[in-house]
């Protein structure tokens, strides 16, 4: 209908708009702070598109369930060490703080899960027991990593010896080094020298803010470190620590605000009765595990912002873009080789090119394929020409790409034969020869050293 189809195009306007004023032109030229926050836009808007996507809540939801299933068996195995220690008592306040925003129906929670965990009798399982009490816990980390690594667009995961070892040193060391700083901090809150400033008027105020900080501090780092240590990838701590303010901030307001609608929910205790206590639980268990992947999306793109603009999934590359972002690659390859440059990564040749790490490497893959570059035992440079610059014509890399990757079963001389369309295809290709003159790789990388020389501009 026509009002519909008005209404339509208006929408249509209206997001060409945002994304004009998200995306500016020229955003180099910008003063600082209008850098920062139209970054901050970006990321803002980027992790609102996938969170809309569905995506982040199916994996929360899905978490909700791995984690009831494994609540148990992981604060089995936490009370074990920490019973090592003579600090097993600690567990349950732990657990009462961490259920905070769940009123007193967090206290009954943790009593209850504190009995579970009583009743698992570690030494009395056997080794079978035992074992499946450890392939509990790390299904739930492995379920992490896998969430995880979605976001950060990483397709291999920790392979199966290193996923045992490095999750069980979590396991063991982390609520040994969690109870450390929370018992330094309550001496450190409670030593005369504090408490002598907090009896100064002035003095007294900072102390108190910062014994309210605290918390906040402390969330903040335990999120930070999940960020850095659960994706299958190097993680900044920069952009770690970004995602982990932020996450740690929202968990920390989301409890205080889950609080108030808690004491505020007697209609559902009346409805639900018993299963009450179980509902709200597995709805705050939703709320923070979506706010631990909406902070991790966060992260992902203060590392990455070459992914701000592009949607999640495999993208689709034109036959005229990979074309061009193919012979990018061999110019940027073929420069820093003819200048002997060798401390290049993927990720550099990937920002340089604008696009984002996985769309780099599926061109690298497909130049590699056709033995156009060839991997080094290095590693830095990850890739060189593999022939000899002066003989490599850019003739070749642009067929080597039009051919690469064909299905073996989709063959050209079974395609009927029209000479109309093979003449226009013929002059088409001594069209490019002409033009391109049996130009090399050098010839390429000179002319571009020149250009950028001569116009004044650096490239890495």
């Amino acid at each position: 209908m026509p009002a519909e189809g008005a209404m339509y195009d208006q929408i249509l306007k209206w997001k060409a708009a945002l994304l004009h004023m998200l995306w500016p032109e020229n955003i180099e030229s910008f003063p600082g702070w209008k850098v920062l926050l139209t970054r901050m836009l970006q990321v803002s808007f980027a992790v609102v598109r996938d969170f809309l996507e569905g995506q982040l809540t199916l994996r929360s939801m899905s978490l909700v369930y791995t984690t009831l299933l494994s609540l148990v068996p992981l604060l089995a195995l936490t009370f074990s060490v920490l019973k090592g220690f003579g600090v097993q008592n600690q567990l349950e306040p732990m657990l009462v703080n961490t259920l905070s925003a769940l009123g007193d129906k967090g206290e009954e929670i943790a009593r209850q899960i504190v009995g579970f965990v009583d009743n698992i009798k570690v030494g009395v399982l056997g080794s079978l027991g035992l074992g499946m009490l450890i392939y509990t816990v790390i299904s739930l980390l492995h379920k992490i990593e896998k969430s995880f690594n979605y976001i950060w667009h990483i397709e291999q995961a920790r392979p199966l010896g290193q996923r045992f070892s490095e999750y069980l040193s979590v396991i063991l060391v982390g609520p040994l080094l969690i109870f450390s700083a929370l018992g330094m901090t309550a001496s450190l809150m409670n030593s005369n020298v504090v408490e002598a400033l907090a009896s100064m008027p002035l003095l007294g105020l900072v102390v108190h803010s910062i014994g309210k900080l605290i918390p906040y501090a402390l969330v903040i780092v335990a999120f930070t470190f999940v960020y850095i240590f659960m994706p299958n990838t190097r993680v900044k701590i920069g952009p770690a620590l970004i995602g982990g303010t932020v996450a740690g901030v929202a968990w920390e307001t989301a409890g205080w605000a889950f609080g108030a609608f808690v004491a505020n929910s007697g209609n559902y205790t009346a409805i639900y009765s018993g299963f009450a206590i179980l509902i709200m639980f597995m709805i705050w268990l939703f709320i923070s595990w979506l706010i631990l992947l909406l902070g991790t999306s966060i992260a992902f793109y203060c590392q990455h912002p070459e992914h701000l603009a592009v949607r999640h999934g495999k993208q689709q590359l034109s036959a005229i873009m990979t074309e061009k972002l193919a012979m990018l690659t061999m110019f940027y390859i073929g420069r820093h080789f003819y200048r002997q440059q060798n401390d290049w990564k993927l990720d550099d040749m990937a920002r340089w090119l604008g696009v984002p790490l996985n769309i780099s490497e599926a061109i690298v893959d497909k130049l590699h394929a056709t033995q156009l570059i060839i991997l080094t035992s290095e590693g830095s440079p990850p890739y060189v020409p593999a022939r000899d610059m002066e003989t490599l014509q850019t003739r070749h890399i642009l067929d080597a790409i039009r051919s690469g990757n064909e299905d073996e079963g989709l063959m050209q001389w079974r395609l009927p034969a029209e000479p109309a369309v093979d003449r226009l295809l013929e002059a088409r290709d001594e069209a490019i020869d002409q033009a391109m003159q049996h130009q090399t790789l050098k010839d390429m990388v000179l002319a571009g050293m020149d250009s950028n020389t001569s116009s004044g501009e650096k490239h890495s």
